[in-house]
Order: structure tokens, then sequence, then C-alpha cells
């Protein structure tokens, strides 16, 4: 999922002048949130200032009146100044919540989204608990679909795919950390590292944006690898190369499921049928956008 393209952030207020005299912490975090764009300006701030000082959150509200340490301080101004340019915070702290997961993210990756678990609740009704099931996720990136998928389906077996072998680096330590052992990471273009293989589902979160729009100059799309982001004129170039490779790889009754952009349901239902599949469905998401399209490779093909 990508941020709403009808969104742009304010601009941040002026960056705080740093001074060398100790500051307590309760006024270093004002000064940052005041600093910061938008209404998570203290959030952020507070995680940014939690991450030079390794605590968690709690610990703030018993050491407001503390003062920082020079080097400290320092780390902090500089990690500020870096998310006032603009530098998602998930890229300065070096990780991101998603599903149950605490994953390790880079700028070889997207930054996992919270509407993205959608279609990870989609995909989990569609695989059976205690089942040992076959599932891939295209263009893994992080990850976060396919390791979700795996904590909650133990007995499938994954595979992540991804062009960038420095996503897929990113991910599989993921996997690691989270001693995710049925989880296969290979390198290719969609389809390609599938190998003649068929899954019970398919699930990708690929490029969407159009690429000639303005927004993938703003906000936190400047720092995501562009090659995630956009497809093609109208975004749906690789949604097009998916969907008409999928009945290769899908088992008989077989799912695909694709996340995209608010306005491309009606396109995407109609790719998935002229492909063959049955079952096409578009699901909105939490505010009652087209999110996730999806369609089942029929039982027997005519």
């Amino acid at each position: 999922m990508l941020p709403s393209l009808a969104y742009t952030a304010p601009p941040p207020s002026p960056m705080p002048a740093m001074t060398t005299a100790p500051q307590e912490i309760r006024q270093l975090l004002a000064a940052a949130a005041h600093a910061l764009p938008g209404v998570e300006g203290r959030h952020e701030a507070e995680l940014l200032l939690l991450h030079v000082l390794g605590h968690e959150r709690s610990w703030l509200f018993a050491h407001a009146t503390d003062l920082i340490d020079p080097a400290e301080q320092a780390a902090f101004d500089a990690l500020l100044r870096r998310r006032i340019a603009g530098e998602p915070v998930a890229y300065l702290l070096g990780r991101r919540g998603f599903w149950t997961l605490d994953l390790a993210v880079s700028p070889d990756t997207l930054i996992p989204r919270p509407e993205t678990e959608r279609l990870v609740e989609l995909a989990l009704e569609r695989l059976p608990e205690g089942t040992p099931l076959r599932v891939a996720d295209l263009g893994t990136g992080s990850g976060a679909i396919a390791l979700a998928l795996a904590t909650e389906r133990p007995q499938a077996r994954v595979l992540a795919t991804d062009m960038s072998a420095g996503a897929l680096a990113v991910a599989a330590d993921n996997a690691r950390r989270h001693a995710l052992g049925n989880v296969e990471f290979r390198q290719g273009s969609w389809h390609a590292p599938l190998a003649g293989e068929r899954f019970d589902l398919i699930a990708s979160n690929p490029p969407y944006i159009a690429s000639d729009d303005p927004h993938l100059e703003r906000g936190d799309l400047r720092f995501e690898p562009a090659s995630a982001l956009a497809s093609g004129a109208d975004g749906l170039d690789d949604i097009r190369v998916i969907i008409a490779g999928a009945v290769a790889h899908l088992l008989p009754g077989g799912w695909l499921l694709l996340e995209h952009g608010w306005d491309q349901g009606p396109a995407i239902r109609a790719l998935l049928a002229a492909a063959g599949l049955v079952e096409v469905d578009t699901v909105v998401d939490l505010e009652q956008r087209d999110r996730v399209s999806l369609g089942r490779r029929p039982a027997t093909l005519e």
C-alpha cells in the first residue's frame, strides 16, 4: 500500500537552532516536534530520540527532565535534520512494524504500510490452517506479506521473490530474526523464479503508480525505490504481467491476490476475468477505497 496520492504533507517548520548547552529531554522533544511537519511530529520526535538513546517509550515519562548527553543530542539532531528533509522515519530507524512482526527496512525496500495487512487477511481466509499449502509472494520487498503468512500458517511453504538482491537480503534477514524456516527466497522478475511450479495462492503488492505521477517527487515516495512504485503510463504494466502468467502457476482452485490503487479496481477485474480467473472481486480497505482485487483459477480449465 502506498500513501494516498491526494495527500501532501504540510511544509516543516524551520529547524531549531542547535545548541551545545545540555537540554532537558522534554525541551528537546518540544522543539523537535514543532520543527516536524504534520500531526505526527511529536510521535516522530519521540521515536527518533528513543532510537538514539536505546530506550522504550515508557522510559520518557520518568526521565523527561534528564539532561541529554551532548553526543546523543548531536546524533538526534542529525536524524531530525534528515527527517525534516523528508527522509522516512522507517528508514531512519531501520525498521517498521507490520502484522505482528518488527521488520528491518532499507532504501532497497518499500516501507510496509498498514493497508497491506488487508491483503494478508484475505489471503489467510483462503489458506486453511494445518494444511501443507504452497504460497508465493511476488515482489516481496522487506518480506512483509510472505513473513506474515508464514507466521500464521507454519505448515505452508512460502516462496518470496524479488528482482532486487538488496531487498531479498533484507527479507531473508527478517526471516532469520523471526526464526521462520518455512520461507524460501529467490531472485527474479515476477513469475520467472517460480520455474514451472504451481501454488495454492499467489499474492503481490506490485508497483501501481503511473510513471508520470507528480506524487512520486513528493514526501516519502522520493526516498523509496522507484522500481517498486511506478509501472507504466497507467500504473498497470506489472499487474498485467502478473495476471497474464498467473494461471500457469496456480493449482486448480488456486487464488491470485493483488494490492493496487484506489481507482484501479475495474481495470484489474477486467484483466483477471480475461485471464480466465473466476470469483473475481475487489475488496475495499478501512477507508472504503478499492484496495485488493482477486480471482481464482477454475478447478478445471476449458
